[in-house]
């Protein structure tokens, strides 16, 4: 367990310091936008490797029990999630982490109806999704960890986005979105098309969810079935 608490320190740490307007901004100075996105893109891809390592290594104590009807609760999750980092990664989005703002339609935004931030929700689902069948005291450290820094990631996102952009502009490209999946369609400030997010989106949302069953027990020695 020492090893995995270490790894979540570092973990933290590495996103908390450049979280930090000061640091980040003197380290971008220093080293150039570019420069400082790989760097940081390569450290914390290593340290992810490092926790997954140490998440592997940690030994079993027991949180809560195990209870096999739980393990249906990332089955159903987990297709919601895959299509939401599929289409969050492809489809146009000023407001988030994606696929850029080219092509972006404040009126017929996509699946940014749904949520402005559908990356963040993606990993925020498959956390939450994972922590509730795993009552295990390192599953509870791993899966808390990212369901927590999932959490604040849409807030500190909108804040970036209003700064970046400028609040008139953020808020008219916002006005039919929210950060909370279904809010915006539920306050009637947008209407959800399905063709807005793209069928083939849907589809290979679809398509990696079923990658992942096929391969979950190879790759991470679990099977993901309840039965």
């Amino acid at each position: 367990m020492g090893e995995l608490f270490a790894a979540t320190a570092v973990f933290i740490l590495a996103h908390a310091i450049p979280a930090w307007r000061p640091i980040r901004e003197g380290l971008v100075r220093r080293m150039g936008e570019v420069a400082y996105v790989i760097a940081y893109t390569a450290l914390t891809l290593a340290i992810v490797v490092w926790l997954g390592i140490a998440y592997a290594r940690a030994p079993y104590i027991e949180v809560w029990p195990f209870a096999t009807s739980l393990r249906w609760v990332p089955l159903a999750v987990m297709p919601f999630a895959c299509i939401l980092l599929v289409a969050g990664l492809s489809a146009p989005n000023p407001l988030s982490v994606g696929a850029g703002s080219k092509g972006y339609d404040p009126v017929r935004p996509g699946i940014v109806t749904i949520t402005r931030h559908p990356l963040m929700w993606a990993f925020i689902l498959w956390a939450a999704a994972h922590l509730a069948p795993n009552g295990d005291l390192a599953s509870i450290l791993l899966f808390g960890l990212l369901l927590g820094l999932g959490s604040m990631g849409p807030a500190s996102l909108d804040a970036k986005r209003r700064r970046h952009l400028g609040e008139e502009e953020w808020l008219r490209l916002a006005i039919g979105t929210s950060n909370i999946p279904f809010a915006a369609v539920l306050a009637g400030r947008a209407r959800l098309h399905g063709t807005g997010i793209g069928l083939w989106r849907l589809l290979g949302g679809l398509a990696l969810y079923g990658l992942i069953l096929w391969g979950h027990e190879a790759a991470i020695g679990v099977s993901p079935y309840p039965f």
